[in-house]
């Protein structure tokens, strides 16, 4: 029985190819759908992604050196000039007006402030003259502050986190969801190859007791009645010989197509009971709270709700910004002298702009983005007790699983024993043709009843490690790669 369970493959006649090649176990399966499988690929796609979304907020806070100018900018042209007694003239105009600078900026989070640490140089050529002048900033120091308008740096540094964390997690978690969904389509596999199986076992069976059923008939201890029955036993047999080898072959491609896997590599083995199946609710819980990436996303959803209030109220109020340049500037023929004695200079304004009559504009803007928060924090709290509920009911059924299997064991067991000596026993004579068709059922149904419970436990066993991003047979939290 135990030598059956573990040499059980694809159906010959569909896969004969695969014969030769290495029997696959499930956590095998599940190892290469995570390497080559398209949908492990879109995980590992969305997770890069999320880490350079990460790392342009986290350039944002950190100053920025930039070189700009323009240089060369010759011109050659015809341009009118105004004369000292009014005339115009049109004069040919050959001239290069060259600018280049760098600059040092920084960001200022708290207040949304920009701070520029720069120094220019601009040099201009009239060549028709063959006139040059240089004029120089050496240090030019400008800051630019808001007043009143909505700081998306303060926000961004408190939510930007908490979205690059939930997106670690939630590719832990879509790892943990594919291997759940290769563990169904797994066992659907093996479901057909045990009906598979089993209908060759069935057709050999049939055929025997037809044969038995003929020499019987010869001899007239069988009617013709019964003989027509064990006839119709043996196409009915056939017949669901051949509709298992096709059901195999589409399960076998249905789970192929999710893995990368080519048909002719695909053998699969029956794996035995999950090895570690408990799990306390509470434990499970407070995993599921520390791991999932829901307990972020609903902190994240919460302050995103604040930031759009905050949003709101700093686009429809009043808003200034106010914009101070300190530093010093020095024009002259050459170069070197234009750092020798340079002028300061200074520059303030306050630029501010204030609704007088916006006929409750204002108003309704500030109270759609609060009740929309409100309705964000009565979504975030009934999906929280959803999804603590869906993680204590998994947490409950596992031992219910784990007797499930242990029974469907024992008595696909006693099915096989039973359909053994009722099929000894008919050819003796002593049962019906029809008790000997209800023991095959029973050993059919309890065959399939076993790999039905063993998928259930297998299936469960990846979905609490999913719900709570633990792995509890090792006592550790599945971490992101």
């Amino acid at each position: 029985m135990k030598r059956f369970w573990s040499t059980l493959a694809l159906v010959a006649a569909g896969f004969s190819a695969a014969a030769q090649q290495e029997v696959l176990s499930l956590e095998q399966v599940i190892e290469l759908a995570l390497e080559q499988s398209a949908v492990a690929g879109q995980a590992r796609t969305s997770r890069e992604t999320s880490y350079w979304q990460y790392r342009t907020h986290q350039a944002n806070y950190r100053p920025q050196l930039a070189l700009q100018g323009q240089l060369p900018n010759y011109s050659r042209v015809i341009t009118p000039v105004v004369q000292p007694d009014g005339t115009l003239q049109f004069q040919a105009v050959r001239q290069n007006n060259s600018i280049l600078g760098i600059s040092l900026s920084q960001n200022i989070g708290p207040t949304g402030a920009l701070l520029v640490v720069s120094s220019e140089m601009q040099r201009f050529d009239d060549f028709n003259r063959n006139a040059r002048l240089y004029n120089n900033q050496p240090v030019n120091i400008g800051l630019t502050q808001p007043l009143g308008r909505y700081n998306r740096l303060r926000w961004d540094r408190r939510i930007e986190p908490l979205r690059y964390q939930e997106s670690r997690r939630q590719f832990v978690l879509e790892r943990e969801t594919i291997a759940q969904r290769i563990t169904e389509l797994y066992f659907d596999v093996l479901l057909q190859q045990v009906n598979a199986e089993v209908a060759t076992q069935n057709v050999q069976a049939n055929e025997e007791m037809l044969r038995l059923g003929k020499e019987r008939y010869q001899l007239g201890r069988l009617s013709q009645s019964d003989l027509l029955l064990l006839e119709l036993n043996v196409l009915s047999a056939r017949k669901a010989l051949g509709q298992a080898r096709l059901d195999a072959q589409d399960a076998a491609l249905r789970l192929q197509i999710y893995t990368g896997q080519n048909a002719e590599t695909l053998r699969l083995r029956v794996p035995d009971a999950v090895p570690y199946l408990r799990a306390p609710a509470d434990e499970a819980l407070a995993q599921a709270q520390r791991n999932r990436p829901e307990t972020l996303a609903f902190r994240r959803r919460l302050l995103q709700a604040e930031s759009d209030v905050a949003l709101a109220k700093g686009t429809t109020g009043f808003q200034a910004t106010l914009v101070a340049n300190l530093g010093y500037v020095n024009s002259s023929r050459s170069f070197w002298d234009t750092y020798y004695s340079p002028q300061n200079q200074q520059q303030v304004s306050l630029v501010f702009s204030l609704p007088l009559v916006d006929w409750g504009r204002q108003k309704s803007v500030v109270k759609t983005a609060e009740v929309t928060r409100r309705q964000t924090e009565q979504n975030v709290a009934q999906e929280q007790r959803v999804f603590e509920q869906s993680v204590l009911v998994q947490a409950s059924q596992l031992s219910t699983l784990t007797e499930q299997l242990a029974l469907t064991a024992q008595a696909d067991t006693l099915a096989q024993r039973r359909y053994g000596i009722a099929q000894a026993t008919y050819k003796v004579g002593r049962i019906s043709l029809t008790d000997l068709n209800i023991a095959l059922a029973e050993k059919d149904q309890a065959r399939r009843a076993y790999i039905a419970a063993l998928r259930a436990c297998w299936v469960a066993h990846y979905r609490l490690r999913a719900l709570t991003l633990y792995d509890f047979e090792h006592q550790l939290p599945l971490a992101a790669e």
